[in-house]
Protein backbone atom coordinates (compact mmCIF):
# COMPACT_ATOMS: atom_id res chain seq x y z
CA UNK A 1 0.00 0.00 0.00
CA UNK A 2 1.32 3.82 -1.12
CA UNK A 3 -1.30 5.98 0.22
CA UNK A 4 -2.16 10.07 0.18
CA UNK A 5 0.39 10.83 2.15
CA UNK A 6 2.63 9.88 -0.27
CA UNK A 7 5.79 8.83 2.41
CA UNK A 8 6.23 5.47 1.10
CA UNK A 9 5.47 1.80 1.03
CA UNK A 10 3.65 -0.53 3.50
CA UNK A 11 4.41 -4.19 2.61
CA UNK A 12 2.54 -7.38 4.75
CA UNK A 13 2.77 -10.28 4.88
CA UNK A 14 -0.65 -11.64 5.37
CA UNK A 15 -2.15 -15.37 5.97
CA UNK A 16 -5.42 -16.80 5.26
CA UNK A 17 -5.88 -19.99 5.55
CA UNK A 18 -7.56 -20.29 8.95
CA UNK A 19 -10.63 -18.26 9.94
CA UNK A 20 -8.81 -15.69 11.67
CA UNK A 21 -6.56 -13.89 9.27
CA UNK A 22 -2.66 -13.29 10.36
CA UNK A 23 -0.59 -10.45 9.87
CA UNK A 24 2.94 -11.90 9.81
CA UNK A 25 5.41 -9.99 8.88
CA UNK A 26 5.70 -6.10 7.63
CA UNK A 27 8.14 -3.76 6.58
CA UNK A 28 8.17 -0.30 5.03
CA UNK A 29 10.34 1.45 2.38
CA UNK A 30 10.09 5.36 2.01
CA UNK A 31 9.63 7.41 -1.04
CA UNK A 32 12.90 9.84 -2.07
CA UNK A 33 12.15 13.16 -2.28
CA UNK A 34 12.90 13.00 -5.72
CA UNK A 35 9.96 10.46 -7.01
CA UNK A 36 7.32 11.86 -4.61
CA UNK A 37 7.87 15.24 -5.88
CA UNK A 38 7.58 13.76 -9.19
CA UNK A 39 4.25 11.95 -8.40
CA UNK A 40 2.82 15.05 -6.40
CA UNK A 41 3.25 16.80 -10.26
CA UNK A 42 1.13 14.37 -11.57
CA UNK A 43 -1.69 15.39 -9.56
CA UNK A 44 -2.21 18.54 -11.80
CA UNK A 45 -2.05 18.51 -16.05
CA UNK A 46 1.45 19.24 -17.33
CA UNK A 47 3.85 18.67 -19.95
CA UNK A 48 4.01 15.25 -21.56
CA UNK A 49 2.34 14.11 -18.73
CA UNK A 50 0.88 10.50 -20.35
CA UNK A 51 4.80 9.51 -20.57
CA UNK A 52 5.96 10.75 -17.23
CA UNK A 53 2.89 8.93 -15.57
CA UNK A 54 3.81 5.62 -17.25
CA UNK A 55 7.58 6.19 -16.58
CA UNK A 56 6.57 6.59 -12.35
CA UNK A 57 4.20 3.60 -13.01
CA UNK A 58 7.49 1.47 -14.58
CA UNK A 59 9.37 2.88 -11.39
CA UNK A 60 6.75 2.20 -8.96
CA UNK A 61 6.55 -1.53 -9.94
CA UNK A 62 10.56 -1.70 -9.28
CA UNK A 63 10.07 0.07 -6.17
CA UNK A 64 7.06 -2.33 -4.86
CA UNK A 65 9.33 -5.41 -6.23
CA UNK A 66 12.10 -4.37 -4.04
CA UNK A 67 9.72 -4.39 -1.50
CA UNK A 68 8.19 -7.58 -1.68
CA UNK A 69 11.69 -9.12 -1.95
CA UNK A 70 12.33 -7.02 1.70
CA UNK A 71 9.36 -8.87 3.22
CA UNK A 72 10.28 -12.04 2.31
CA UNK A 73 14.18 -11.73 2.58
CA UNK A 74 12.96 -10.66 5.87
CA UNK A 75 10.25 -13.35 6.45
CA UNK A 76 12.31 -16.43 5.16
CA UNK A 77 8.91 -17.17 3.19
CA UNK A 78 10.20 -18.17 -0.51
CA UNK A 79 8.43 -16.54 -3.95
CA UNK A 80 7.26 -19.81 -4.35
CA UNK A 81 5.07 -19.77 -0.81
CA UNK A 82 2.84 -16.30 -1.93
CA UNK A 83 -0.52 -16.66 -3.46
CA UNK A 84 -0.82 -12.99 -5.09
CA UNK A 85 0.58 -9.30 -4.11
CA UNK A 86 -2.48 -7.53 -3.78
CA UNK A 87 -0.73 -4.01 -5.21
CA UNK A 88 -3.28 -0.59 -4.48
CA UNK A 89 -0.72 1.58 -6.53
CA UNK A 90 -0.33 5.76 -6.09
CA UNK A 91 -3.43 7.51 -6.41
CA UNK A 92 -2.90 10.58 -8.60
CA UNK A 93 -6.59 11.27 -9.65
CA UNK A 94 -10.07 10.08 -8.06
CA UNK A 95 -12.83 11.69 -9.12
CA UNK A 96 -16.04 9.29 -8.66
CA UNK A 97 -18.45 11.25 -10.37
CA UNK A 98 -21.68 9.29 -11.18
CA UNK A 99 -22.08 8.26 -14.68
CA UNK A 100 -18.78 9.60 -15.67
CA UNK A 101 -16.05 9.01 -12.55
CA UNK A 102 -12.89 7.40 -13.00
CA UNK A 103 -10.04 6.79 -10.55
CA UNK A 104 -6.02 6.64 -11.59
CA UNK A 105 -3.19 4.67 -9.16
CA UNK A 106 -0.16 4.84 -10.87
CA UNK A 107 1.97 1.82 -11.50
CA UNK A 108 2.49 -1.41 -13.92
CA UNK A 109 1.12 -4.35 -12.60
CA UNK A 110 2.40 -6.58 -15.34
CA UNK A 111 5.78 -5.43 -14.91
CA UNK A 112 5.72 -6.26 -11.22
CA UNK A 113 4.80 -9.34 -12.16
CA UNK A 114 7.52 -10.30 -14.13
CA UNK A 115 10.01 -8.59 -11.29
CA UNK A 116 8.29 -10.59 -8.40
CA UNK A 117 7.41 -13.97 -10.36
CA UNK A 118 4.29 -13.63 -8.37
CA UNK A 119 0.78 -12.85 -9.66
CA UNK A 120 -0.78 -9.15 -9.18
CA UNK A 121 -4.25 -8.28 -8.25
CA UNK A 122 -4.61 -4.26 -8.83
CA UNK A 123 -7.13 -1.83 -10.00
CA UNK A 124 -9.11 -2.04 -6.72
CA UNK A 125 -11.44 0.80 -7.53
CA UNK A 126 -12.36 1.00 -10.85
CA UNK A 127 -15.24 -2.06 -10.49
CA UNK A 128 -16.95 -0.10 -7.95
CA UNK A 129 -16.81 3.34 -9.48
CA UNK A 130 -18.05 2.04 -12.74
CA UNK A 131 -21.06 0.09 -10.99
CA UNK A 132 -22.30 3.71 -9.49
CA UNK A 133 -20.12 3.44 -5.87
CA UNK A 134 -17.35 6.13 -4.76
CA UNK A 135 -14.54 3.97 -4.85
CA UNK A 136 -13.95 4.39 -1.50
CA UNK A 137 -13.03 3.74 1.12
CA UNK A 138 -12.70 -0.37 0.60
CA UNK A 139 -11.12 -1.67 3.78
CA UNK A 140 -14.70 -1.21 5.67
CA UNK A 141 -15.66 -5.16 4.70
CA UNK A 142 -11.94 -6.13 6.11
CA UNK A 143 -12.55 -4.36 9.31
CA UNK A 144 -15.72 -6.39 10.04
CA UNK A 145 -14.53 -9.50 9.18
CA UNK A 146 -11.28 -8.17 11.90
CA UNK A 147 -13.53 -6.02 14.32
CA UNK A 148 -16.79 -6.58 13.98
CA UNK A 149 -18.20 -7.75 17.65
CA UNK A 150 -21.60 -8.96 18.58
CA UNK A 151 -22.38 -6.88 21.23
CA UNK A 152 -20.28 -3.92 20.86
CA UNK A 153 -20.85 -0.93 18.44
CA UNK A 154 -17.60 0.16 16.97
CA UNK A 155 -15.51 3.09 14.52
CA UNK A 156 -12.36 2.31 12.67
CA UNK A 157 -10.95 5.49 11.95
CA UNK A 158 -8.53 5.21 9.75
CA UNK A 159 -6.26 8.67 9.32
CA UNK A 160 -3.61 8.54 6.36
CA UNK A 161 -3.68 11.71 4.32
CA UNK A 162 -7.66 11.50 3.93
CA UNK A 163 -9.34 10.35 6.95
CA UNK A 164 -11.87 7.91 6.53
CA UNK A 165 -14.28 6.01 9.33
CA UNK A 166 -15.66 2.23 9.14
CA UNK A 167 -19.35 1.76 11.69
CA UNK A 168 -19.42 -1.47 12.78
CA UNK A 169 -23.04 -2.01 14.38
CA UNK A 170 -23.63 -5.05 16.48
CA UNK A 171 -26.46 -6.03 14.00
CA UNK A 172 -27.43 -3.98 10.95
CA UNK A 173 -25.58 -3.21 7.89
CA UNK A 174 -21.79 -1.91 7.96
CA UNK A 175 -20.92 1.61 6.49
CA UNK A 176 -18.59 4.31 6.32
CA UNK A 177 -17.26 7.31 4.17
CA UNK A 178 -14.43 9.97 3.67
CA UNK A 179 -14.96 12.07 6.10
CA UNK A 180 -12.24 14.59 5.36
CA UNK A 181 -8.29 15.68 5.38
CA UNK A 182 -6.04 13.23 7.33
CA UNK A 183 -2.59 14.04 7.39
CA UNK A 184 -2.47 15.70 4.12
CA UNK A 185 -3.24 19.29 4.70
CA UNK A 186 -0.88 19.33 8.02
CA UNK A 187 1.99 17.40 6.28
CA UNK A 188 2.09 20.16 3.16
CA UNK A 189 1.93 23.00 5.41
CA UNK A 190 4.99 21.41 7.57
CA UNK A 191 6.60 20.53 4.49
CA UNK A 192 6.43 24.06 3.18
CA UNK A 193 7.27 26.12 6.41
CA UNK A 194 9.75 23.54 8.31
CA UNK A 195 11.08 21.27 5.59
CA UNK A 196 9.98 18.80 7.33
CA UNK A 197 7.78 16.09 5.48
CA UNK A 198 5.30 15.31 8.60
CA UNK A 199 5.23 16.84 12.20
CA UNK A 200 6.49 14.81 13.95
CA UNK A 201 3.84 13.47 17.09
CA UNK A 202 1.85 17.11 16.28
CA UNK A 203 4.23 18.73 18.41
CA UNK A 204 4.66 21.90 16.23
CA UNK A 205 0.97 22.14 15.66
CA UNK A 206 0.51 21.78 19.33
CA UNK A 207 2.91 25.00 20.09
CA UNK A 208 0.43 26.73 17.99
CA UNK A 209 -2.99 28.48 18.71
CA UNK A 210 -6.35 27.31 16.81
CA UNK A 211 -7.79 30.49 14.83
CA UNK A 212 -11.49 29.91 14.71
CA UNK A 213 -11.80 32.39 12.11
CA UNK A 214 -10.15 30.65 9.68
CA UNK A 215 -11.56 26.62 10.92
CA UNK A 216 -14.87 28.20 10.31
CA UNK A 217 -13.78 29.09 6.65
CA UNK A 218 -12.57 25.63 6.05
CA UNK A 219 -15.77 24.30 7.35
CA UNK A 220 -17.57 25.80 4.85
CA UNK A 221 -16.65 23.31 2.43
CA UNK A 222 -19.40 22.02 0.74
CA UNK A 223 -18.17 18.12 0.90
CA UNK A 224 -18.40 18.17 4.70
CA UNK A 225 -21.70 18.90 4.55
CA UNK A 226 -22.55 16.47 1.87
CA UNK A 227 -24.22 13.33 2.66
CA UNK A 228 -22.29 9.70 2.58
CA UNK A 229 -21.47 8.17 0.10
CA UNK A 230 -18.75 10.04 -0.23
CA UNK A 231 -14.91 10.19 -0.73
CA UNK A 232 -12.15 12.61 -0.76
CA UNK A 233 -8.50 12.61 -2.24
CA UNK A 234 -5.86 15.60 -3.35
CA UNK A 235 -8.37 17.11 -5.87
CA UNK A 236 -10.29 18.59 -3.07
CA UNK A 237 -7.53 18.74 -0.11
CA UNK A 238 -4.83 20.85 -1.19
CA UNK A 239 -2.80 24.22 -0.63
CA UNK A 240 -4.19 26.68 -3.28
CA UNK A 241 -7.44 25.34 -1.20
CA UNK A 242 -6.13 26.24 1.98
CA UNK A 243 -4.38 29.73 0.95
CA UNK A 244 -8.05 30.52 -0.41
CA UNK A 245 -9.09 30.72 3.08
CA UNK A 246 -6.13 32.71 4.49
CA UNK A 247 -6.08 36.14 5.49
CA UNK A 248 -2.02 36.25 5.28
CA UNK A 249 -1.41 37.33 8.41
CA UNK A 250 -1.57 33.99 10.15
CA UNK A 251 1.07 32.61 11.89
CA UNK A 252 2.50 29.69 10.15
CA UNK A 253 2.03 27.15 13.59
CA UNK A 254 -1.30 29.10 14.26
CA UNK A 255 -2.22 27.82 10.67
CA UNK A 256 -0.50 24.06 11.54
CA UNK A 257 -3.22 24.07 14.95
CA UNK A 258 -5.94 24.90 13.00
CA UNK A 259 -5.14 22.30 10.51
CA UNK A 260 -4.73 19.60 13.14
CA UNK A 261 -8.22 21.03 14.85
CA UNK A 262 -9.80 20.62 11.46
CA UNK A 263 -8.85 17.21 11.48
CA UNK A 264 -10.46 16.20 14.74
CA UNK A 265 -13.46 18.16 14.60
CA UNK A 266 -13.85 16.49 10.75
CA UNK A 267 -14.06 12.89 12.70
CA UNK A 268 -15.62 13.42 15.77
CA UNK A 269 -18.51 15.37 14.64
CA UNK A 270 -18.80 13.07 11.74
CA UNK A 271 -19.29 9.89 14.14
CA UNK A 272 -21.72 12.10 16.22
CA UNK A 273 -23.72 13.42 13.32
CA UNK A 274 -24.23 9.94 11.92
CA UNK A 275 -23.06 7.06 14.37
CA UNK A 276 -24.09 8.36 17.66
CA UNK A 277 -24.25 5.05 18.99
CA UNK A 278 -20.57 4.14 18.77
CA UNK A 279 -19.37 3.47 22.18
CA UNK A 280 -15.61 2.50 21.16
CA UNK A 281 -13.45 4.11 18.65
CA UNK A 282 -10.26 2.62 17.17
CA UNK A 283 -7.75 4.43 15.33
CA UNK A 284 -5.22 3.24 12.69
CA UNK A 285 -3.30 5.11 9.94
CA UNK A 286 -0.14 7.55 10.22
CA UNK A 287 -2.25 9.74 12.17
CA UNK A 288 -2.78 7.25 15.00
CA UNK A 289 0.86 8.15 15.66
CA UNK A 290 0.48 11.59 16.18
CA UNK A 291 -0.10 12.23 19.88
CA UNK A 292 -1.45 15.77 19.36
CA UNK A 293 -4.22 14.54 17.63
CA UNK A 294 -4.89 11.44 19.56
CA UNK A 295 -5.06 13.27 22.55
CA UNK A 296 -7.55 15.82 20.88
CA UNK A 297 -9.82 12.79 19.79
CA UNK A 298 -10.01 11.96 23.33
CA UNK A 299 -11.27 15.40 24.16
CA UNK A 300 -13.35 15.61 20.99
CA UNK A 301 -15.35 12.02 21.82
CA UNK A 302 -15.74 12.52 25.68
CA UNK A 303 -17.55 9.49 26.79
CA UNK A 304 -16.44 7.16 24.10
CA UNK A 305 -13.34 4.54 24.32
CA UNK A 306 -10.80 5.86 21.97
CA UNK A 307 -7.67 3.58 21.50
CA UNK A 308 -5.62 2.57 18.51
CA UNK A 309 -6.36 -0.84 16.68
CA UNK A 310 -3.38 -1.85 18.40
CA UNK A 311 -5.07 -2.73 21.57
CA UNK A 312 -7.27 -4.86 18.96
CA UNK A 313 -4.55 -7.01 18.25
CA UNK A 314 -3.71 -4.84 14.96
CA UNK A 315 -0.59 -2.74 14.41
CA UNK A 316 -2.01 0.78 13.45
CA UNK A 317 0.74 1.28 11.01
CA UNK A 318 -0.17 -1.80 8.95
CA UNK A 319 -3.49 -2.25 8.60
CA UNK A 320 -4.55 -0.57 4.96
CA UNK A 321 -1.97 -2.97 3.70
CA UNK A 322 -3.23 -5.94 5.40
CA UNK A 323 -6.83 -5.04 3.94
CA UNK A 324 -5.72 -4.98 0.49
CA UNK A 325 -3.78 -8.01 0.91
CA UNK A 326 -7.46 -9.35 1.90
CA UNK A 327 -8.67 -7.92 -1.30
CA UNK A 328 -6.38 -9.56 -3.56
CA UNK A 329 -7.55 -12.76 -1.76
CA UNK A 330 -11.22 -12.27 -1.87
CA UNK A 331 -10.63 -11.31 -5.82
CA UNK A 332 -8.22 -14.61 -6.18
CA UNK A 333 -11.10 -16.44 -4.98
CA UNK A 334 -14.06 -15.04 -6.92
CA UNK A 335 -15.53 -13.64 -3.91
CA UNK A 336 -17.53 -9.75 -4.59
CA UNK A 337 -14.89 -7.88 -1.91
CA UNK A 338 -16.74 -4.49 -2.00
CA UNK A 339 -19.98 -2.91 0.38
CA UNK A 340 -23.00 -0.95 -1.85
CA UNK A 341 -24.17 0.04 2.16
CA UNK A 342 -20.46 2.28 1.90
CA UNK A 343 -19.42 2.75 -1.34
CA UNK A 344 -23.24 3.79 -2.85
CA UNK A 345 -22.87 1.32 -5.81
CA UNK A 346 -25.75 -0.54 -6.87
CA UNK A 347 -24.76 -3.87 -5.70
CA UNK A 348 -21.68 -5.85 -4.40
CA UNK A 349 -18.40 -6.73 -6.93
CA UNK A 350 -15.54 -8.33 -7.37
CA UNK A 351 -12.47 -6.08 -6.97
CA UNK A 352 -8.87 -5.59 -8.67
CA UNK A 353 -8.00 -7.29 -11.63
CA UNK A 354 -5.63 -10.15 -11.88
CA UNK A 355 -2.42 -10.68 -13.17
CA UNK A 356 -1.49 -14.14 -13.37
CA UNK A 357 2.06 -15.22 -12.84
Amino acid sequence: MSGTSLDGIDAVLADFSSSSPSLLHACYQAYDPNLRNRLLELHLPGHDELHRAAMVGNELAHHYAQAVAELLRQSSIKTAEVAAIGCHGQTVRHCPQPGRGYTIQLFNPALLVELSGIAVVADFRSRDIAAGGQGAPLVPAFHKVLFGHPHVHRAIVNIGGISNITDLPTSSEVTGFDCGPGNIMMDAWCLRHTGNTYDNNGSWAASGEVIPALIDKLRAMPFFSLPPPKSAGREIFNLPWLESCLAGDEHPVDVAATLLQLTVESIAESISDHFPQVTEVYLCGGGARNGALVGRMHKAMSGKKVELTDCLGIDADWLEAFAFAWLAKQAMSGIPASLPSVTGAVGARLLGAIYPN
